[in-house]
Protein backbone atom coordinates (compact mmCIF):
# COMPACT_ATOMS: atom_id res chain seq x y z
CA UNK A 1 0.00 0.00 0.00
CA UNK A 2 1.46 3.49 -1.29
CA UNK A 3 2.68 5.95 1.78
CA UNK A 4 1.03 8.92 2.97
CA UNK A 5 2.10 12.22 0.84
CA UNK A 6 2.35 14.18 3.89
CA UNK A 7 4.50 11.93 6.11
CA UNK A 8 7.84 12.47 4.93
CA UNK A 9 9.60 13.70 8.60
CA UNK A 10 10.67 10.55 10.93
CA UNK A 11 8.99 11.09 13.70
CA UNK A 12 10.78 10.37 17.04
CA UNK A 13 7.83 9.46 19.55
CA UNK A 14 7.72 10.13 23.08
CA UNK A 15 7.55 7.55 25.78
CA UNK A 16 3.96 8.28 26.20
CA UNK A 17 3.54 7.82 22.94
CA UNK A 18 5.24 4.43 22.44
CA UNK A 19 3.16 2.99 25.35
CA UNK A 20 0.37 3.66 22.62
CA UNK A 21 1.95 2.09 20.22
CA UNK A 22 2.30 -0.77 22.69
CA UNK A 23 -0.92 -0.90 23.31
CA UNK A 24 -1.94 -1.03 19.54
CA UNK A 25 0.49 -3.41 18.66
CA UNK A 26 -1.22 -6.06 21.17
CA UNK A 27 -4.01 -5.88 20.14
CA UNK A 28 -2.84 -6.37 16.46
CA UNK A 29 -1.08 -9.75 17.55
CA UNK A 30 -4.55 -10.37 19.50
CA UNK A 31 -6.62 -9.46 16.17
CA UNK A 32 -3.79 -12.34 14.65
CA UNK A 33 -4.27 -14.69 17.11
CA UNK A 34 -7.48 -14.99 16.46
CA UNK A 35 -7.89 -15.59 12.80
CA UNK A 36 -5.08 -18.36 13.27
CA UNK A 37 -7.40 -21.29 14.23
CA UNK A 38 -9.62 -20.65 11.26
CA UNK A 39 -7.20 -21.12 9.21
CA UNK A 40 -8.06 -24.46 7.39
CA UNK A 41 -9.40 -26.48 4.34
CA UNK A 42 -12.80 -25.02 3.02
CA UNK A 43 -12.48 -21.68 4.36
CA UNK A 44 -12.96 -18.81 1.95
CA UNK A 45 -10.69 -15.69 2.77
CA UNK A 46 -14.00 -13.63 3.13
CA UNK A 47 -14.99 -15.79 6.09
CA UNK A 48 -11.25 -14.63 7.55
CA UNK A 49 -12.12 -11.15 6.91
CA UNK A 50 -15.58 -11.21 8.12
CA UNK A 51 -13.96 -12.44 11.31
CA UNK A 52 -11.74 -10.04 11.58
CA UNK A 53 -14.13 -7.45 10.90
CA UNK A 54 -16.79 -8.52 13.54
CA UNK A 55 -13.78 -8.95 16.54
CA UNK A 56 -13.02 -5.20 15.46
CA UNK A 57 -16.59 -3.50 15.60
CA UNK A 58 -16.89 -5.71 19.06
CA UNK A 59 -13.77 -3.74 20.35
CA UNK A 60 -15.08 -0.65 18.90
CA UNK A 61 -11.77 -1.07 16.89
CA UNK A 62 -11.28 0.41 13.35
CA UNK A 63 -9.45 -1.43 10.40
CA UNK A 64 -6.58 0.96 9.07
CA UNK A 65 -6.86 -1.15 5.56
CA UNK A 66 -10.81 -0.60 5.53
CA UNK A 67 -11.44 2.58 2.98
CA UNK A 68 -7.51 3.26 2.96
CA UNK A 69 -7.04 4.86 -0.96
CA UNK A 70 -10.12 2.59 -1.73
CA UNK A 71 -9.18 -1.02 -0.26
CA UNK A 72 -12.00 -2.77 0.19
CA UNK A 73 -11.87 -4.98 3.14
CA UNK A 74 -10.59 -4.95 6.73
CA UNK A 75 -7.31 -6.97 6.38
CA UNK A 76 -5.46 -8.77 3.50
CA UNK A 77 -5.08 -12.02 2.67
CA UNK A 78 -2.67 -13.21 0.41
CA UNK A 79 -2.48 -16.67 -0.53
CA UNK A 80 0.40 -18.76 -2.31
CA UNK A 81 1.65 -16.59 -5.37
CA UNK A 82 -0.02 -13.50 -4.13
CA UNK A 83 2.64 -11.46 -2.60
CA UNK A 84 0.92 -8.52 -0.83
CA UNK A 85 -2.70 -6.73 -0.63
CA UNK A 86 -5.01 -9.36 -1.54
CA UNK A 87 -8.25 -8.59 -1.48
CA UNK A 88 -10.29 -11.45 0.82
CA UNK A 89 -12.82 -12.87 -2.02
CA UNK A 90 -16.10 -15.75 -1.63
CA UNK A 91 -14.67 -17.29 -4.05
CA UNK A 92 -11.26 -18.06 -2.89
CA UNK A 93 -10.88 -21.25 -0.65
CA UNK A 94 -7.89 -22.18 1.48
CA UNK A 95 -7.40 -25.89 0.12
CA UNK A 96 -4.58 -28.57 1.32
CA UNK A 97 -0.84 -27.58 0.05
CA UNK A 98 -1.56 -23.27 0.39
CA UNK A 99 0.32 -20.79 2.11
CA UNK A 100 -1.39 -17.49 3.05
CA UNK A 101 -0.04 -14.45 4.51
CA UNK A 102 -3.02 -12.58 6.90
CA UNK A 103 -2.10 -8.56 7.05
CA UNK A 104 -3.95 -6.72 9.72
CA UNK A 105 -3.66 -3.47 10.66
CA UNK A 106 -5.46 -1.26 13.04
CA UNK A 107 -5.89 2.11 14.76
CA UNK A 108 -6.59 1.97 18.67
CA UNK A 109 -6.63 5.76 20.32
CA UNK A 110 -5.38 7.48 17.23
CA UNK A 111 -1.76 4.91 16.86
CA UNK A 112 -1.33 2.49 14.38
CA UNK A 113 -0.29 -0.87 14.19
CA UNK A 114 0.41 -3.71 11.88
CA UNK A 115 1.67 -7.09 11.61
CA UNK A 116 1.33 -9.98 9.38
CA UNK A 117 2.04 -13.78 9.43
CA UNK A 118 2.24 -16.40 6.73
CA UNK A 119 0.20 -19.57 7.75
CA UNK A 120 0.52 -23.14 6.23
CA UNK A 121 -3.06 -25.28 5.47
CA UNK A 122 -1.54 -28.51 6.03
CA UNK A 123 0.06 -30.48 4.59
CA UNK A 124 2.29 -28.07 2.67
CA UNK A 125 5.11 -29.07 0.34
CA UNK A 126 8.77 -29.74 1.92
CA UNK A 127 9.54 -26.51 -0.58
CA UNK A 128 6.51 -24.07 0.83
CA UNK A 129 7.40 -25.04 4.33
CA UNK A 130 11.28 -24.21 3.71
CA UNK A 131 10.03 -20.92 2.21
CA UNK A 132 8.07 -20.18 5.14
CA UNK A 133 10.45 -20.86 7.70
CA UNK A 134 13.09 -18.70 5.59
CA UNK A 135 10.57 -15.87 5.26
CA UNK A 136 10.25 -15.91 9.35
CA UNK A 137 14.10 -16.19 9.59
CA UNK A 138 14.68 -13.28 7.17
CA UNK A 139 12.02 -10.96 9.60
CA UNK A 140 14.59 -12.30 12.55
CA UNK A 141 17.89 -11.16 10.41
CA UNK A 142 16.79 -7.89 10.26
CA UNK A 143 15.38 -7.04 13.72
CA UNK A 144 18.59 -8.18 14.55
CA UNK A 145 20.36 -5.19 13.33
CA UNK A 146 18.14 -2.56 14.56
CA UNK A 147 19.76 -0.40 17.24
CA UNK A 148 21.07 3.00 17.73
CA UNK A 149 23.54 4.17 15.21
CA UNK A 150 22.81 1.22 12.71
CA UNK A 151 21.54 1.81 9.25
CA UNK A 152 18.60 1.88 7.78
CA UNK A 153 20.73 -0.48 4.95
CA UNK A 154 21.96 -2.71 7.28
CA UNK A 155 18.52 -4.34 8.17
CA UNK A 156 18.07 -4.68 4.12
CA UNK A 157 21.60 -6.32 3.74
CA UNK A 158 20.83 -8.86 6.70
CA UNK A 159 17.78 -10.32 4.80
CA UNK A 160 19.26 -10.51 1.44
CA UNK A 161 21.56 -12.26 2.37
CA UNK A 162 19.41 -14.77 4.09
CA UNK A 163 17.13 -15.15 1.21
CA UNK A 164 20.01 -15.78 -1.19
CA UNK A 165 21.70 -18.26 0.74
CA UNK A 166 18.59 -20.15 1.24
CA UNK A 167 17.75 -19.81 -2.87
CA UNK A 168 14.67 -17.91 -2.45
CA UNK A 169 14.57 -13.36 -3.57
CA UNK A 170 13.61 -10.70 -1.49
CA UNK A 171 10.92 -8.56 -2.89
CA UNK A 172 11.83 -4.81 -4.22
CA UNK A 173 8.58 -3.17 -4.85
CA UNK A 174 7.58 -3.03 -1.79
CA UNK A 175 9.16 -1.96 1.89
CA UNK A 176 8.50 -1.48 4.81
CA UNK A 177 7.80 1.91 6.86
CA UNK A 178 7.55 4.41 9.79
CA UNK A 179 4.00 4.14 11.78
CA UNK A 180 2.41 5.70 14.03
CA UNK A 181 -0.22 8.39 14.06
CA UNK A 182 0.20 8.14 10.28
CA UNK A 183 -0.27 4.48 8.75
CA UNK A 184 2.60 4.86 6.31
CA UNK A 185 5.27 7.47 7.21
CA UNK A 186 9.07 7.55 6.88
CA UNK A 187 11.28 6.15 6.78
CA UNK A 188 11.25 3.27 3.76
CA UNK A 189 12.63 0.49 4.98
CA UNK A 190 13.31 -1.38 1.89
CA UNK A 191 14.59 -5.75 2.40
CA UNK A 192 17.54 -5.75 0.43
CA UNK A 193 20.03 -3.46 0.22
CA UNK A 194 23.83 -2.43 1.26
CA UNK A 195 25.47 -2.30 5.34
CA UNK A 196 26.64 1.35 6.19
CA UNK A 197 24.16 2.94 3.85
CA UNK A 198 21.03 4.62 4.53
CA UNK A 199 19.34 6.68 7.90
CA UNK A 200 20.75 6.17 10.66
CA UNK A 201 18.62 4.46 13.31
CA UNK A 202 17.81 6.77 16.77
CA UNK A 203 15.66 5.96 19.80
CA UNK A 204 11.95 6.58 19.05
CA UNK A 205 11.66 5.52 15.66
CA UNK A 206 9.09 3.31 14.76
CA UNK A 207 8.46 1.41 11.53
CA UNK A 208 7.43 -2.49 10.17
CA UNK A 209 9.59 -4.89 8.58
CA UNK A 210 7.84 -7.21 6.28
CA UNK A 211 10.12 -9.35 4.16
CA UNK A 212 8.07 -10.47 1.40
CA UNK A 213 10.60 -13.50 0.22
CA UNK A 214 9.61 -15.26 -3.58
CA UNK A 215 10.46 -18.58 -4.09
CA UNK A 216 11.58 -17.62 -7.49
CA UNK A 217 11.82 -14.18 -8.92
CA UNK A 218 12.14 -11.26 -7.16
CA UNK A 219 9.52 -9.51 -9.69
CA UNK A 220 5.86 -8.22 -9.12
CA UNK A 221 3.01 -7.09 -11.12
CA UNK A 222 -0.20 -6.08 -9.57
CA UNK A 223 -3.54 -7.90 -10.84
CA UNK A 224 -6.68 -6.18 -12.35
CA UNK A 225 -7.90 -5.52 -9.52
CA UNK A 226 -5.39 -2.77 -8.96
CA UNK A 227 -4.30 -4.30 -5.12
CA UNK A 228 -3.28 -7.75 -5.41
CA UNK A 229 0.77 -8.17 -6.33
CA UNK A 230 1.76 -11.44 -7.35
CA UNK A 231 4.78 -13.07 -8.76
CA UNK A 232 5.64 -12.63 -11.80
CA UNK A 233 6.47 -16.23 -12.68
CA UNK A 234 3.56 -17.20 -9.76
CA UNK A 235 5.56 -18.82 -7.92
CA UNK A 236 5.19 -19.03 -4.03
CA UNK A 237 5.89 -16.10 -2.22
CA UNK A 238 5.90 -15.66 1.76
CA UNK A 239 5.96 -12.61 4.22
CA UNK A 240 6.28 -12.22 7.97
CA UNK A 241 5.78 -8.45 9.79
CA UNK A 242 6.66 -7.31 13.37
CA UNK A 243 6.56 -3.53 14.08
CA UNK A 244 9.55 -2.14 16.45
CA UNK A 245 10.96 0.56 18.11
CA UNK A 246 14.08 1.22 18.20
CA UNK A 247 15.10 1.82 22.10
CA UNK A 248 18.17 3.07 23.88
CA UNK A 249 19.87 -0.12 23.92
CA UNK A 250 18.91 -1.95 20.91
CA UNK A 251 15.04 -2.74 19.86
CA UNK A 252 11.98 -3.90 21.37
CA UNK A 253 9.14 -5.95 18.97
CA UNK A 254 6.04 -4.41 19.37
CA UNK A 255 4.14 -7.13 18.14
CA UNK A 256 5.71 -9.94 18.88
CA UNK A 257 3.70 -13.02 18.61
Amino acid sequence: MEADKNAEIIQILSSRELEKMRQSGRMAVDLLSHLAPMIRTGVSTLALNDAAAAWLQARGVKSAVLGYHGYPKSICTSVNEAVCNAIPTVTQILQQGDIINITVALIVGGYHAKTSRTFCVEPVSPLARRLVAAAEECLRCGIAEVKPEARLGDIGAAIQEYAEQEGFSVVRDYVGHGIGRVFHAAPQVSHYGTRGKGKKLRPGMVFTIQPMINEGTWKVEVLPDRWTAVTKDRKLSAQFEHMVAVTENGVEILTRF
